[in-house]
């Protein structure tokens, strides 16, 4: 496996592997999953030369470090190893965003006994509290670099502003944000304010969640707990027009003699060297066809008509339901 680099400023650089693994659906989001094959297949996607690993207290919550922490026994050092807060679920079931820096402390301490690590390679900011100045939340952050818990700094789901203004009182390593060929909002603003301020890229959901597989053709086939019963995308109102973005997909990727996810893996890896797909399964083959993406080069012609279909504001629906677009800071 190749490897990319993550931000350019002194003290703020790491080098991963150029796909990453994201442990999300590993929670039980997608539908149930059993914790002995998720161990088995993080260990499976490091034997093939995954370095990236990447949680969050809130997947679960806190049951996804948990399984983590069980898969790294005897690998740790192989992997860089990321994960998030600022997702706090409260004793009625609610959720709430909380960056404020007595949270940022013992949210780390969390997560690293969960861990069961003694350092955490890349910690980011799940959500943006906009009730708490981000200089604040950030400084915190910062002093946990200074401990020697946190080696590097990163913010998911930030606006370019707060992006700039963060990176003034800590160099921010990575921006974490969804990016794929139906989810292409950040190519106007927060991937050039990334490369003006030299921070890496994670793109998480490269595959749409699944959609951009073409296997899912109506959300009445998701397990009753799956999360994508809740977003719009997924809705019988619009998967229809959806659906119509993934056959075309298809058939430029059977032309190329790939996969659709393989190709729609291909367009996040061209997007630039300091963008680092983080795709997600429970399946080894699934694992073995994402990581074939790799080896997939592009032409600008492909990028360009592959881009012709996926116009951004073609897509039906937004990413999250309210309730979570409402976290977004846009």
């Amino acid at each position: 496996m190749k490897q990319r680099t993550l931000g350019k400023n002194p003290g703020g650089t790491i080098k991963v592997s150029e796909i990453g693994y994201g442990c999300f659906g590993l929670s039980g989001v997608y539908g149930a999953a059993k914790d002995a094959e998720s161990i088995a297949i993080i260990r499976k996607a490091v034997d093939l030369g995954v370095t990236m690993l990447d949680s969050a207290d809130s997947y679960g919550p806190h049951h996804n470090e948990e399984l983590v922490g069980k898969a790294l026994v005897g690998i740790r050092d192989k992997v860089i190893l990321a994960t998030k807060f600022g997702q706090r679920f409260n004793p009625d079931g609610t959720r709430s965003i909380c960056g404020t820096p007595e949270y940022v402390r013992s949210a780390c301490d969390a997560s690293l006994k969960r861990l069961n690590v003694d350092v955490i390679d890349l910690y980011y900011q799940h959500r943006v509290d906009k009730t708490v100045q981000i200089e604040e939340t950030v400084g915190a952050m910062a002093e946990l670099v200074k401990a020697g818990k946190v080696r590097h700094l990163g913010l998911s789901e930030v606006s370019a502003a707060n992006l700039r203004r963060a990176h003034k009182v800590h160099p921010i390593t990575a921006v974490q944000s969804e990016l794929s060929l139906w989810s292409r909002q950040d190519e106007a603003d927060i991937l050039p304010a990334c490369r003006e301020l030299g921070v890496g890229y994670v793109a998480y959901s490269p595959l749409g969640r699944g959609f951009l597989t073409g296997t899912v053709e109506s959300s009445e086939k998701f397990e009753e707990k799956d999360v994508r019963r809740t977003m719009p995308r997924f809705t019988a109102t619009n998967i229809d027009h959806n659906l119509q973005l993934v056959w075309r997909i298809g058939e430029l990727a059977r032309a190329k003699g790939a996969t659709p996810a393989q190709l729609a893996l291909a367009w996040v890896l061209a997007k630039g060297p300091d963008v680092v797909p983080i795709p997600g399964t429970r399946r080894e083959a699934r694992l073995v066809e994402n990581l074939g993406a790799a080896e997939i080069r592009l032409t600008a012609g492909e990028i360009a008509g592959l881009e012709e279909i996926a116009k951004i504001g073609v897509v039906q629906g937004d990413r999250y339901g309210a309730m979570m677009m409402g976290t977004v800071d846009r």
